[in-house]
């Protein structure tokens, strides 16, 4: 007599005090609908805007109450009787096999919950502590990959200090070295948020102010002409990339808008390139994948220039979107690995990263 396999225990986290709280809700349904019921038992935990972890009653409609990506969202407070909870007690008390967070932007994607999970000694998908941390900043992103070889667009960093000491200096240095228009974007975020395209000095100066409400320091890039291409990656330390999508956005770039709320832009899978060119796109995104120590997954943005052909890396993302229209997912789905299998895999791979043997002393 054969004995049924014992579920998998899986803590889905989601929600978080960054300003992608509302896309990670999107997210998080999406991987929890993936998940076998045969395979996984599944637990949701939301964490509230504030910091608070929800592990109780039902996590999920007590946050996406106040939502307003969601329709039953009404800005109204969650439902009354939720109780939130501090982080590690609440993983603590049940048995998890291993945690899938699906949480976007600071104090999710960027090292901090990874740290928590590291010192709880419980398995998590998708990148370490030191690759979530590097690829999650910008600036440290732009660095690491340059000193790999991988191209980028110009770029510059101001600080908020350096910003309000002497505004006209700095307006003058990125005209004069990066042009305009250029992207003004907060170093610590993702989503699209705080992200302006600034035309003149005074869209800059602007631009500047608005990404400070959001990161002490700010990243500004040059704008590139040409085609957005994205690719997803998947695996440990032999990972592989899927086939690339092209966006064409409904605005005048991929703003927060054109992604999650106006749904009018247009997602071409796959891509038109030529093998050639695809062939050349996965391996500089894999190249990025290694410098950055990535594990599990990432989906990484490129711009194909339009003069030069030149592929320009433009952002790595270690906890990409898992809504019904993020990229990382279809492009799997295009790759002939659909989405169940994706969550498996990833699973999988979170699973063998943690059972490697690790010398501390």
């Amino acid at each position: 007599m054969t004995r049924n396999k014992p579920k998998v225990n899986v803590v889905v986290l989601f929600g978080g005090q960054s300003g992608e709280h509302d896309v990670s809700l999107r997210s998080a349904q999406t991987v929890i609908r993936a998940l076998d019921s045969a395979k996984y038992a599944v637990r949701q935990v939301g964490i509230t805007r504030e910091g608070g972890w929800i592990a109780s009653g039902d996590p999920m409609a007590a946050l996406t109450a106040s939502s307003p990506l969601f329709q039953l969202g009404d800005g109204k407070a969650p439902p009354s009787g939720v109780q939130a909870e501090p982080g590690l007690p609440t993983l603590a008390r049940d048995t998890v096999d291993v945690v899938f967070p699906v949480l976007h932007g600071p104090m999710g994607e960027d090292g901090t919950i990874q740290g928590m999970l590291e010192l709880a000694g419980i398995p998590y998908v998708g990148s370490g502590v030191l690759g979530s941390a590097v690829a999650m900043d910008k600036a440290m992103a732009k660095l690491v990959l340059s000193q790999a070889g991988i191209p980028q667009a110009k770029w510059a960093l101001v600080n908020r200090t350096e910003w309000t000491s002497d505004q006209d200096s700095v307006v003058a240095s990125i005209v004069a070295d990066l042009g305009l228009p250029c992207f003004v974007k907060p170093a610590n975020m993702g989503s699209s948020v705080g992200v302006t395209k600034a035309h003149d000095e005074a869209e800059l100066r602007q631009a500047i102010d608005f990404a400070h409400e959001y990161d002490r320091r700010v990243v500004i890039e040059e704008a590139i002409e040409g085609r957005e291409l994205e690719i997803s990656v998947l695996g440990n330390d032999q990972p592989i990339a899927s086939v690339a999508g092209e966006i064409v956005p409904c605005n005048e770039f991929y703003d927060y808008n054109a992604k999650y709320v106006d749904d009018d832009s247009e997602l071409i899978i796959p891509a038109d390139l030529s093998p050639d060119k695809l062939a050349e796109m996965q391996e500089i995104a894999i190249r990025a994948f290694r410098a950055l120590d990535l594990a599990g997954m990432a989906r990484v943005d490129f711009f194909l220039e339009r003069d030069t052909e030149r592929f320009l890396l433009n952002e790595v993302n270690t906890i990409p979107g898992f809504t019904s229209i993020s990229m990382y997912p279809m492009l799997w789905e295009a790759s002939g690995v659909p989405l169940a299998e994706l969550v498996d895999r990833l699973i999988d791979l979170a699973v063998e990263r943690h059972s490697r043997p690790r010398r501390v002393l």
